[in-house]
């Protein structure tokens, strides 16, 4: 840590405030915890969008507009600092009381007590501040929760200025997450808790082995109705493609030299015929296997409403679920703590000496899209989960944590009351020191696990995770084997995407094989040397046996 950190000039609005007594920067109306039955009525519930998983959007949307237009102006409120501390009782009086020794301390030894301290009562007054997330909180509160702003004062103008562009809303609907709104999804019951090692349930916590059972019967249900519209989506681009295959059929030009009569069916139109009746064939079966999924899906919501019932007679159905916050937020704080490592930075508050991200390099919501979008232009299944043999695209849920990170973590791949269509979970620092780095290596994550998960007692003998590790252990490596992986998906990503050859032989090969680059990539390394034109012509032989 640099002991001299803020040493020199402090900002004039900061050592006014700090000049006061801590009995009048600290909450003045109420000393005790936040009566949360009261202070979440039903009507100050703001029930988030869950963002139902897709199956038929292929794409990231394109990012049109990175920034807003019109700056937000609480950065420039200098109350900003009085109205994030009120209100949340004798823990926030203790952070304004440690943050204020800690900046004009001059021993470094001091200091550095101070840091400590006051990064662990900054996490207690996170906590209550995350209590709140479901109902309307203050701006202030809303932006020290998101990115660790607890006094603008402890930033540049240039920074305050950044801050007050970046985009609040989710405009472009996708699964990416700033922590208030994250919370406050975990909070009402829109998402689920992270999952953590402390399953077990208590034999007479009846009412809580009865959510674990309507977990899962939600996740057979959010499956099956998925797998229906992907599905109806199916059957109906058949039904497109049949119509188009009879318009081109019924379309005839003169004979010549005989007006009245219709010309003969060309080329074009006989292989129509052929392709009508491939048609008919999988519109028969989609109907088929339709009608199979409704039964499904009838059935599984019939389930979740009989659960739904049962859970309410016991009692454990709430609005707002403040133990599920609490959970979520220890969970949260582990996502943290792997992003930074441990050498990292730990200090959880946003201040200049550390900020030093530009526009394009803090992890915001749509730069954060753009980067998924140039993964998936390289690898074009990084997101996908194979079920019932169809591949199907499905994003995690990104929380973007803020923290000074170096690494972009995954939490867990999948839900694991549903395997089938649930979203992963992967935590982007919004500090980090290479934001193409941290989302690599977050995505590389998500794979491993992926891929792991799918090959459960076999994963050191199958798959990706299968032959990796067998190399691994070929070549006598010591460590971490996923941390191995992860540092080569990123150079399979930035360098062999690119014809820059950096991996060990086999281990493109397999990368080759198990994470596939997309065909236009492919094409164009084919022509650049022997190697990646040896690796294209394996394709082609495979393609052409039966063991493909």
């Amino acid at each position: 840590m640099n002991n001299n950190m803020f040493q020199g000039d402090i900002d004039p609005d900061l050592a006014a405030l700090l000049g006061v007594s801590t009995s009048q920067a600290g909450p003045s109306e109420s000393n005790t915890t936040p009566n949360y039955k009261d202070l979440f009525g039903t009507e100050d519930i703001e029930t988030p969008n869950g963002i139902e998983v897709d199956l038929t959007q292929n794409t990231f949307p394109e990012i049109t507009k990175p920034f807003a237009t019109i700056p937000l102006t609480v950065f420039s409120d200098p109350d900003y600092y009085k109205k994030a501390l009120s209100g949340e009782g004798d823990i926030a009086q203790r952070v304004h009381t440690i943050l204020q020794k800690f900046l004009t301390t001059k021993d470094p030894k001091d200091r550095g007590v101070y840091r400590q301290q006051l990064t662990t009562a900054y996490w207690d007054f996170l906590l209550g501040i995350a209590r709140k997330t479901p109902g309307k909180i203050p701006d202030n509160k809303k932006f020290l929760l998101r990115y660790g702003i607890l006094h603008p004062g402890l930033l540049t103008p240039e920074d305050k200025e950044l801050f007050s562009k970046i985009i609040v809303d989710n405009e472009l609907n996708q699964p990416i997450y700033y922590l208030d709104e994250w919370f406050k999804a975990i909070g009402t019951g829109v998402i689920k808790n992270s999952t953590t090692d402390e399953v077990r349930v208590a034999k007479n916590n009846e009412a809580t082995r009865l959510k674990q059972l309507l977990e899962k019967a939600e996740g057979r249900r959010d499956a099956a109705r998925n797998l229906l519209k992907a599905k109806s989506d199916e059957r109906a681009s058949y039904e497109k493609a049949l119509v188009n295959a009879v318009q081109i059929i019924a379309q005839h030009s003169p004979i010549p030299g005989f007006p009245d009569l219709q010309s003969v069916y060309n080329e074009v139109q006989k292989r129509a015929f052929s392709e009508i009746q491939e048609l008919l064939k999988n519109m028969a079966k989609a109907d088929r296997e339709l009608d199979s999924l409704l039964k499904e899906f009838s059935q599984a919501q019939a389930d979740v409403q009989i659960l739904e019932d049962k859970v309410r007679e016991a009692g454990a159905d709430v609005a707002v679920d403040i133990k599920a916050i609490d959970t979520e937020f220890d969970s949260v704080r582990q996502m943290v703590k792997l992003t930074i490592g441990r050498q990292g930075n730990h200090f959880p508050i946003l201040v200049k000496e550390y900020f030093h991200c530009g526009p394009n390099e803090i992890a915001t919501r749509e730069n954060v899209i753009k980067q998924l979008a140039w993964i998936e232009s390289i690898d074009p299944e990084a997101f996908c989960r194979v079920y019932k043999n169809k591949l199907n695209r499905i994003v995690p849920y990104v929380i973007l944590v803020p923290s000074y990170g170096e690494f972009g973590i995954c939490w867990e791949p999948f839900d694991r009351f549903n395997r089938a269509t649930s979203r992963g979970r992967i935590a982007i620092p919004l500090y980090p020191k290479n934001l193409n780095l941290a989302i690599l290596s977050a995505v590389g994550d998500l794979r491993w696990q992926n891929a792991k998960e799918k090959a459960s007692y076999y994963w050191m003998e199958e798959g990706i995770t299968g032959n990796y590790y067998q190399w691994f252990t070929s070549k006598k490596l010591k460590g971490d084997v996923k941390e191995y992986f992860i540092q080569d998906y990123i150079l399979w990503m930035t360098k062999e995407s690119e014809g820059i050859q950096k991996l060990d032989k086999e281990v493109r090969g397999i990368f080759w094989r198990y994470i596939p680059f997309s065909q236009s990539i492919k094409d164009k390394l084919r022509g650049r040397s022997y190697v990646y034109q040896e690796l294209y012509q394996r394709d082609i032989n495979r393609s052409l046996s039966d063991g493909y």
